[in-house]
């Protein structure tokens, strides 16, 4: 029999229509032989919406209105059955397995969904309420990255309640210029400027702000962009390193999810054996020291000398056609059928052991 995949996309975040094109790509690679998919929507309010016909071939969602058409529903386990639910008359549309969500950002990767799903005994792709909410915390994520050794850039963090005291000759003092503005709960590079004098960092502020109560000021790294991409629970594996060339002035959201052009990959990365293992070893270092299990993007950058810090963790990567995670694992011999099976593998893995963990207690 067939696992059952509920294919969770498009959430409340300024990455929508980011979760879109991943959840096409999923649903297109996905060995067919192996799951049966349905897809389920959360809307732009946050409202589970399901279509019962709509089309299970040649999907494309960032093409066709899913939720035009689509009705309101929840999502229940009742005696170990994970069901879809119409919430209008009480009616079980669908049953599914295992939820596959890519709903990328706030409300998505932040741990609120995944506590949600935890709360209903669902068992899900990607790293557990934990480790979501700290990876999306970029400075909890850097004072622990910090506390086991692994290196950060240096940055300052600022909260909304202390704006009129920001003090930019200060931080100027300790970052210098030029450097980057971001929201510390935010993925994607959303609201992320680069600031070269007073005038930009304080429209920076202004627009960190709009996403987030909490910012961070970082250090400019001059060096490579690389990335490596993890897979795993208790034992996890680290892919090849590959190397981001953006043809920006920095790795934008544009450059990363919208503009074919722009960036270049460079897989693997034209970088030492020595280097390109030492990258892989702080990856899965940094993997376990956040409490991440199944899925992650560690991305760095990598200094002329060969010094690097680690830039972020990203805990549900893209899976657009120019995502990085599927092709730094392409690269390392893992196919992307054979990745989206294995990332749900080890999802049902950890539900299994921690509901046996839970009947001991």
């Amino acid at each position: 029999m067939k696992t059952k995949i509920a294919l969770v996309f498009g959430g409340k975040s300024t990455e929508h229509e980011v979760s879109l094109k991943s959840a096409t790509n999923i649903f297109t690679a996905i060995n067919k032989d192996k799951f049966d998919v349905i897809l389920l929507g959360v809307d732009k309010k946050g409202r589970w919406k399901f279509q019962t016909n709509y089309q299970n071939a040649d999907v494309n969602l960032t093409r066709e209105d899913y939720f035009k058409n689509s009705i309101p529903v929840f999502i229940d386990n009742v005696d170990d059955k994970l069901l879809i639910v119409d919430k209008n008359n009480i009616e079980v549309l669908e049953t599914f397995d295992v939820v596959f969500s890519i709903i990328h950002g706030t409300f998505g990767e932040d741990g609120t969904l995944q506590g949600f799903f935890k709360s209903l005994n669902i068992p899900f792709v990607g790293p557990d309420i934990l480790g979501s909410a700290i990876c999306m915390d970029k400075d909890v994520t850097k004072r622990l990255l910090r506390d086991n050794n692994i290196p950060i850039a240096d940055f300052v963090t600022l909260n909304k309640f202390e704006s009129a005291r920001i003090d930019f000759e200060a931080i100027k003092e300790k970052l210098g210029l030029p450097m980057f503005v971001k929201p510390s709960n935010a993925g994607s590079s959303v609201g992320v400027n680069k600031v070269i004098d007073k005038v930009t960092f304080e429209a920076a502020i202004k627009e960190a702000f709009k996403f987030d109560n909490k910012i961070l000021v970082e250090e400019a790294i001059v060096g490579k962009e690389v990335e490596c991409a993890i897979l795993g629970n208790q034992e996890p594996k680290s892919s090849v390193i590959g190397e981001i060339i953006p043809t920006k002035d920095f790795y934008s959201y544009d450059a990363k999810y919208q503009d074919a052009d722009g960036a270049k990959t460079k897989i693997p990365a034209d970088i030492s054996v020595q280097i390109s293992e030492k990258l892989r070893e702080t990856a899965l270092k940094a993997f376990t020291s956040v409490c991440c299990e199944g899925i992650a993007r560690v991305d760095f950058f990598l200094r002329d000398d060969n010094t690097f810090v680690l830039n972020e963790i990203n805990t549900l990567p893209g899976f657009t056609e120019i995502s990085m995670y599927p092709k730094l694992w392409a690269q390392t011999g893992i196919s992307y059928p054979d990745l989206i099976s294995k990332i749900i593998e080890f999802s049902l893995e950890r539900h299994e052991r921690d509901n046996k963990l839970q009947m001991i207690k």
